[in-house]
C-alpha cells in the first residue's frame, strides 16, 4: 500500500515540478540514507528486501517521513530553515526509519480501522507534502498515508529517538547532533517544535534524554 501511494505521490510531484529539482540536495540526502539502510538492515536483516527509496520535495514545510516498506522524503523546507549538518540531517532521517523498522505506522492504521475512522478524499492529500494534491484520486484515503498523517504518540516518538540516534551512530554519525538538531527546531519555530514534532515528549525532558543516549552511544 505504501509502495502505491508513494508512485502516486511522486508522479503528482513530478507533473507539478517540485520532485528532485536540485540535484546535489538529492545526491547528499541519498549518500546519508544509504549509510542509514545498511545499518536499519542490519538491525532488522528482513528489511533488506524493502525496496528503499528517498526522494526530495520542493516544499516551504518543515518535514521529511520514512513509508513503511522504506519510502522516503525529505522537504526542502527542513533543508534551507534549519541548514542542518550532514550529522543533523542523518539524525533526522534515522529518526523516521526508526518509525517504520518498529511498525508505528501499522499501529496508527490499526487504530483508525479499531475507531472506525471516516476519511474524505482529499483532505490529507494536500498535507502529505505541503502542496495540493487534491486531484491524486485514491490517495488521500490509502493506508500509507494515513499512517503519515496521523501524529505518533509520544512513547512511539521517543522510541524512535533512541533507536533513530542508534541506527546514525553505527552509520559514524555524531550523536550530539540529535541535540543541536532539536534545538535548532527550537529556534526556527520561535521555541516551540514544528507541527511535525508536536507530539514529542517535553523539549526539555527529551533533550535531556538524548544527552544520556548521545554519551552512551558515542
Amino acid at each position: 500500500v505504501s509502495r502505491q501511494a508513494y508512485v502516486k505521490l511522486l508522479s503528482a510531484a513530478d507533473r507539478k515540478e517540485v520532485l528532485d529539482n536540485n540535484p546535489q540536495t538529492l545526491r547528499r540526502v541519498r549518500r546519508i540514507t544509504d549509510r542509514l539502510v545498511a545499518q536499519a538492515v542490519q538491525l532488522r536483516p528482513e528489511t533488506r528486501g524493502w525496496q528503499w527509496e528517498v526522494h526530495v520535495l520542493k516544499s516551504k514545510e518543515i518535514n521529511a517521513w520514512c513509508m513503511a516498506g522504506g519510502k522516503m522524503a525529505v522537504y526542502t523546507g527542513l533543508i534551507e530553515k534549519i541548514k542542518p549538518s550532514d550529522d543533523e540531517l542523518a539524525q533526522v532521517m534515522a529518526h523516521e526509519i526508526s518509525h517504520a523498522l518498529l511498525s508505528h505506522q501499522a499501529e496508527k492504521i490499526s487504530r483508525v480501522q479499531m475507531q472506525g475512522a471516516g476519511l474524505q478524499l482529499g483532505v490529507l492529500a494536500g498535507a502529505i507534502a505541503g502542496y495540493d494534491l487534491s486531484g491524486v484520486a485514491g490517495l488521500a484515503d490509502s493506508a500509507a498515508t494515513v499512517a503519515l498523517q496521523l501524529p505518533n504518540s509520544r512513547e512511539a516518538e521517543s522510541e524512535a529517538d533512541k533507536v533513530g540516534m542508534l541506527l546514525a551512530a553505527r552509520a559514524g554519525y555524531n550523536p550530539q547532533a540529535a541535540i543541536s538538531l532539536w534545538e535548532k527546531m527550537m529556534q526556527s519555530s520561535s521555541g516551540g517544535p514544528p507541527e511535525w514534532l508536536s507530539t514529542h515528549p517535553n523539549p526539555e525532558t527529551r533533550i535531556g534524554y538524548m544527552r544520556t543516549l548521545a554519551e552512551e552511544y558515542r
